[in-house]
């Protein structure tokens, strides 16, 4: 069955020298915290991890605008941390054929992995039609014309990264990701009157739902041990 689906596959830049540097040990709990804050993201994203991969994940969305989000927000997440490792990205939307159910065979598949091959620590690369599907608060912050490994045509290629306000920006309260009114999906109120602003509906979903299902700020919590 042929499906239209938006892909990307993530990778620790840096993973390997971790785990020379500091010992297996280390490593594992480093992809451990990863991981975790991965599923997170998606799930919150309603974004499906179709495989792990190492230290890597293979993501895929019906709709692309999530999968873009969910990607900026891992950069940001990791970009913002202490830890000696970095993730780099590749995305892409296309036509495939979805195998047995669970399995995406197709030209999209194979150039999102060369994508995040290529990229470089802290890059998230996407083809040109990506850029239609940013969240207001991310960016195109340089284009290209690639040649990629096996394919004779070359490829526009996109740099995508976060807008970073040089002053007057609010953190989502969800993900933490610097948002100002112009960039916002949405805003509230709290309790004491300070405005709220969100990035999309699915972090303004979580806040809304709190405290039941809102960890993030929570001692021990995802965040908390990505950022450490």
């Amino acid at each position: 069955m042929r499906v239209r689906r938006t892909f990307a596959f993530v990778d620790l830049s840096g993973f390997t020298a971790l785990t020379e540097a500091e010992g297996d040990e280390r490593a594992v709990s480093v992809l451990s915290v990863f991981r975790s804050t991965l599923r997170v993201i998606c799930s919150r994203r309603a974004v499906r991890i179709a495989k792990w991969l190492g230290d890597g994940a293979m993501l895929v969305s019906v709709d692309s605008k999530p999968l873009v989000a969910a990607a900026l927000e891992l950069k940001f997440a990791a970009d913002s941390s202490h830890e000696p490792v970095a993730v780099k990205c590749g995305i892409t939307i296309g036509s495939v054929i979805l195998l047995e159910g669970d399995d995406y065979i197709g030209h999209a598949v194979n150039v999102a992995s060369r994508l995040c091959d290529m990229a470089a620590s802290h890059e998230v690369l996407a083809l040109s039609e990506v850029v239609s599907e940013l969240p207001a608060w991310g960016m195109a912050e340089a284009t290209d014309e690639v040649s990629v490994r096996g394919l004779e045509q070359p490829l526009h290629v996109v740099r995508l990264g976060l807008h970073r306000p040089d002053h007057g920006a609010i953190p989502d309260p969800v993900c933490q990701i610097p948002l100002t009114p112009d960039t916002a999906f949405d805003r509230r109120r709290d309790a004491n009157g300070a405005t709220l602003l969100f990035c999309s509906d699915s972090c303004l979903e979580t806040w809304v739902e709190r405290p039941s299902t809102f960890v993030l700020e929570e001692p021990g919590s995802i965040r908390e041990l990505w950022m450490r």
